[in-house]
């Protein structure tokens, strides 16, 4: 059976219009060498059948390319997990419903990015010694819809980085043996997509590479940004930090960012008001600094 080069994998549960308006962006890509799998965890709201009608319909260029697996799971983490045990593309990419590429050119220039890095490192085949273009990470930025500005992700993945935080789901694109090799831990409800990352990182000795596209629209306001949700995050982060990370270092970037005015960016950040000209200062730190 075929190897296509991206699957990407859209994990739902009563998701309403949603799915369907996902779906609409992934079939206006103009690059077509991909598969979608639905993991749907039992949804009763009409959801499947909707998307069954779209794909019969007007979606129907796409339709040979997805694949519903409908079987109950444990929570979102563990119906992610379920994906990609039934994925055959050759690298994974979540995309939430609710989402949406960016574009509709997002999967091409990514796929462009993706064969440009790995063409040039097999020539320089001493760069990645026994393993090719295995255990990889591809990440952009992505467009955060709610406060309508483009979040740039951090061209240079550091431990210091991985401290501080790493790019959202939404805007990495992993090869697939990464997660043969090991799913995301379901025992963190909100943070086990950072925590694999890390493990990616400091264990699986995996790559990140930082690809100029805005990969998604990112709707924002989901199941971890809630009141309750963001301090369960805050005591994953300092469990999860804990298992790849001295006690001396964590110190050191906790009085880092303290004295970076961490907080503060945070809240200018994810405030309406002031997130435009911090995003944009960023960008230009960031241009500076590549």
């Amino acid at each position: 059976m075929r190897t296509p080069m991206f699957s990407i994998l859209m994990v739902s549960l009563n998701p309403g219009g949603k799915l369907v308006e996902t779906m609409k962006s992934v079939a206006a890509q103009s690059y077509t060498d991909y598969e979608v799998v639905v993991k749907d965890g039992g949804s009763g709201d009409g959801s499947l059948e909707a998307l069954q009608t779209y794909l019969e319909g007007e979606g129907r260029g796409c339709r040979e390319r997805v694949r519903v697996l409908r079987q109950p799971d444990k929570s979102i983490y563990d119906g992610m997990n379920q994906a990609t045990r039934a994925a055959r593309g050759e690298y994974l990419y979540f995309l939430n419903c609710g989402d949406a590429f960016a574009s509709e050119q997002a999967l091409a220039r990514a796929a462009e990015e993706i064969r440009g890095n790995t063409e040039s490192e097999a020539v320089e085949s001493h760069a990645c010694p026994g393993r090719g273009s295995c255990s990889r990470i591809f990440y952009g930025d992505i467009y955060d819809a709610l406060r309508g500005q483009v979040v740039a992700s951090n061209p240079h993945m550091d431990a210091f980085a991985c401290y501080r935080n790493v790019p959202c789901h939404q805007a990495c694109i992993y090869h697939h043996s990464l997660f043969t090799q090991r799913g995301y831990e379901p025992g963190y409800r909100v943070r086990a997509d950072y925590e694999h990352f890390l493990w990616c990182y400091f264990r699986a000795d995996a790559r990140p590479r930082y690809i100029p596209v805005t990969l998604a629209s990112y709707e924002g306001g989901g199941f971890s940004e809630t009141p309750e949700n963001r301090k369960r995050s805050a005591r994953e982060h300092r469990e999860i930090t804990a298992l790849y990370m001295g006690k001396g270092q964590r110190l050191r970037y906790r009085l880092i960012l303290l004295a970076t005015l961490a907080p503060l960016r945070t809240r200018m950040a994810e405030s309406p008001a002031w997130s435009g000209l911090y995003n944009k200062c960023k960008k230009l730190l960031y241009r500076k600094t590549a």
